[in-house]
């Protein structure tokens, strides 16, 4: 006889006892071999090979379907695309066993010493019943409860149960117990109900789930003898619980299998009670049945253009009334979430279908509207549109009209939500981060059009898209009144002291500290034209600390860069002047904050910076050397004299003529000279759009303000080096200061003596040079940080 081939799904049954999609292909079985075999569709390789052995129990569920077991806890299961493909394959496999094809199941997987342990029942094939009557209904309960540790009497319960009719004499006897209170007899009713479900089998689930069963069952497993009083599952199902049809659904087939569905679930999740240790591989067919009956559902709905073109155009028709339209959203996400089921293959072309049927339009406008709940599932669905494909996402927005405002392109909209979120914990902030995340991430760009995806979403982002990011930070960061007298408190720029708007800011740069990692050009280009870098360290002096933490992991991306066009924007702005500040202002505090500023300078250190260690150590070192329970500084100190000597000597391999320096940033800054007049000009009209929100945040920051403690209550100090002096003297004569320039200085003052001396947690090469000099000032107590200003 010729192989018989057919297009099948191939799943295998996983350790959590969800199935798994291996592939789509074609079964064939051979005479010859008397064996399965399914080789893909796509490239021809062997998917399965799978000997038909006469002691292997297969069964056939749902006329698709068909499941064995090869080995102890590795099942399979061939879902066909047609029935009769699945009852000719049956057929051969029933033929080869000797089996009559008119049967679900071969027969049960035993070895000889379980029949010989069962060689006391009484009949080899069918167990004989009690009387379904209500005295008899204990005796059953105990069989039903006896047999679940035999796969042997499992299996011989079934087929009695399902030969005889028993079920459905069992549900007509549920209802007169119920209409006659006979409480006792409803207990037992629960137990062999819920025991029958937990035979396991295909077959009793297809009696057990009908339409004209299915409720009674629910109503069986109401009546738990460990409850006072009855459950009401029932009054839940068919009165609280509502069947809502965004669209008529005209396939009464699909109807019901969406209410078979959702009614299994039902009762696996809330009225069977969570499985132990021994039983948690009985509902194990439960759970392919519900599995298989949503991955039906899917296709029978994609497959339905009509139907899913009616949703699409209600969704987007700006007539349709508010509660329509929040219905149509949360199909689509239980829709979307249903799709997860799908193989690979048709999971694709699930999507591909919904993209070209318009759902990233019809996001831009549900996640625009006010509505929270909408708002949400639409969130929900786009995360799967871009964990789906990225690309997808991508291609339509750099599709969408250039000439539209930027307002209504779907990132924008994405981040505006991100910005606006109302939650006080910044949920949805935090998931609409990492799509964005996703998205502007090179390393899942197109492999054979990587470079171009690149590099057009990227300056298509960074045009359009990032002033509306970096908004709420700017906004938040802006520049105060530094005419201050002498000895006042340091008054910083604007820091947010807001809860929500920190931890909000704190998202934004975490996104701008990926863009530094993965965006080299674009995002160096952004910060020195917008002098973005400056305005973060600002927020080094927030009274969250989390905050403070997060502008400082920005600026040791940066330098983690070793970029000597950034590491001149830096010395150029004296940017380390924040960090410094901030080291101080935390006093003699070990923190995460202590911890991470000394890192960032002994990164610096080791990796022999030059340009960076010459310029901390000219402008700060006489506030840095009383620092002695770390080496890192005085480590600065070392290199810096060492680099110094090998000037003197003339060989010196470390500075460029400044020159040079000051052509190439000039050379820079022309070649983007266009980009920042776009940049500038995005960013004041975003400043405008974000208008209202941050001035309710700017509202509650003014009503506080006088009651919020500073950082720092023991000490106000802000460093003015020879640099700073010099450009205040320039400011007298009419030139412009630097912007981090400071209006008072002081020199540390010697800290009292009989302090407790710390302890360095690292010993660095360097400091053998220095063991002699810290011998002979042992005797002496060493000292610990200043506090200055004080």
């Amino acid at each position: 006889m010729s192989d018989t081939r057919r297009r099948v799904k191939l799943y295998t049954l996983n350790e959590d006892r969800q199935w798994e999609d291996r592939g789509t292909g074609h079964v064939c079985c051979s005479d010859e071999e008397t064996s399965l075999t399914v080789t893909a569709e796509s490239d021809g390789s062997l998917l399965l090979e799978s000997k038909i052995i006469t002691s292997t129990a297969y069964q056939k569920q749902q006329d698709t379907l068909i499941v064995w077991s090869e080995a102890e806890n590795y099942d399979l299961a061939l879902s066909f695309q047609e029935k009769a493909g699945c009852d000719e394959i049956w057929e051969k496999i029933c033929q080869v066993q000797g089996k009559d094809p008119s049967v679900e199941i071969t027969q049960d997987p035993m070895d000889e010493s379980e029949e010989e342990r069962l060689e006391d029942l009484e009949a080899a094939h069918v167990l004989d019943l009690p009387a379904c009557e209500p005295e008899h209904l204990e005796e059953i309960a105990e069989l039903v409860t006896s047999v679940l540790s035999s796969p042997v009497r499992r299996e011989k319960l079934a087929l009695a149960l399902l030969n005889s009719g028993f079920i459905r004499k069992l549900l007509l006897l549920f209802r007169s117990c119920e209409d006659a209170h006979h409480r006792q007899a409803l207990h037992h009713l629960y137990e062999i109900v819920r025991g029958v479900l937990f035979l396991n089998k295909a077959s009793l689930f297809e009696v057990l789930f009908s339409e004209e069963c299915i409720m009674d069952v629910v109503g069986c497993l109401e009546y738990e003898p460990a409850l006072a009083q009855p459950r009401r599952h029932r009054e839940f199902l068919t009165h609280t619980a509502r069947f809502r049809e965004v669209i008529p659904i005209t396939d009464s087939e699909l109807r019901q299998k969406i209410h078979q569905t959702y009614r299994v679930q039902y009762i696996q999740d809330i009225i069977l009670p969570t499985p132990s240790v021994f039983e948690e591989n009985f509902l194990s067919t439960l759970s392919s049945f519900i599995f298989f009956n949503k991955v039906e559902i899917v296709s029978m709905l994609q497959e339905d253009e009509k139907f899913l073109t009616e949703v699409f155009a209600q969704l987007t028709d700006e007539a349709t009334e508010d509660d329509k339209r929040r219905e149509l959203v949360n199909f689509f996400k239980e829709f979307c979430a249903f799709s997860q089921t799908l193989q690979p293959q048709n999971r694709d072309a699930f999507f591909k279908t919904l993209a070209n049927l318009g759902i990233l339009p019809a996001l831009e406008i549900v996640l625009g509207m006010d509505d929270v709940q909408v708002k949400a599932a639409a969130t929900d669905i786009f995360s799967y549109l871009v964990e789906f494909s990225p690309s997808m996402v991508r291609e339509f927005v750099m599709q969408e009209p250039q000439q539209a405002d930027d307002d209504v392109l779907l990132i924008n909209v994405v981040i505006k939500q991100m910005i606006c979120d109302s939650d006080p914990e910044l949920g949805g902030a935090v998931q609409l981060m990492g799509l964005l995340r996703t998205l502007i991430d090179p390393e899942n760009m197109l492999a054979p059009a990587s470079k171009a995806e690149k590099s057009e979403f990227l300056s298509f982002f960074y045009k359009y898209c990032m002033h509306v990011l970096t908004a709420p930070l700017l906004a938040n960061t802006s520049e105060e009144d530094h005419d201050l007298t002498e000895g006042s408190a340091r008054v910083n720029p604007v820091c947010p002291d807001n809860f929500q708007t920190a931890q909000l800011l704190a998202l934004i740069l975490e996104l701008l500290t990926f863009c530094v990692e993965h965006h080299t050009y674009h995002i160096k280009n952004y910060i020195m034209t917008k002098d973005l870098l400056r305005r973060v360290l600002t927020l080094m002096n927030s009274k969250h600390t989390f905050l403070a933490l997060c502008a400082l992991r920005f600026l040791r991306r940066i330098i983690g860069l070793k970029d000597e066009y950034y590491n001149r924007y830096i010395m150029k702005g004296n940017l380390f002047e924040p960090v410094i500040n901030a080291l101080l202002d935390n006093g003699t505090r070990y923190n995460l904050l202590n911890s991470a500023v000394v890192e960032l300078f002994e990164f610096i250190r080791v990796e022999d910076i030059r340009s960076l260690i010459a310029h901390i150590v000219d402008h700060f070192y006489p506030a840095l050397e009383s620092i002695e329970y770390v080496q890192t500084f005085k480590g600065l100190k070392g290199r810096y004299e060492q680099e110094k000597e090998r000037q003197s000597r003339g060989l010196s391999r470390y500075r460029r003529d400044a020159r040079s320096f000051e052509e190439d940033e000039d050379m820079w800054l022309n070649e983007e000279e266009e980009e920042e007049d776009v940049s500038d000009t995005g960013f004041d009209k975003s400043k405008s759009d974000y208008g209202k929100f941050m001035e309710s945040e700017k509202a509650k920051e003014s009503q506080d303000k006088e009651n919020q403690p500073k950082r720092s209550t023991t000490a106000s100090f802000k460093f003015t080096f020879a640099h700073s002096a010099a450009a205040n003297a320039n400011a007298s004569n009419g030139s412009k200061p630097p912007p981090s320039s400071s209006s008072s200085g002081s020199r540390p003052a010697a800290p009292p003596a009989g302090l407790t001396p710390r302890t360095g947690l690292v010993d660095y090469p360097d400091d053998e040079d220095e063991e002699e000099e810290e011998e002979e000032e042992q005797e002496q107590a060493p000292r610990k940080r200043p506090r200055l200003g004080s």
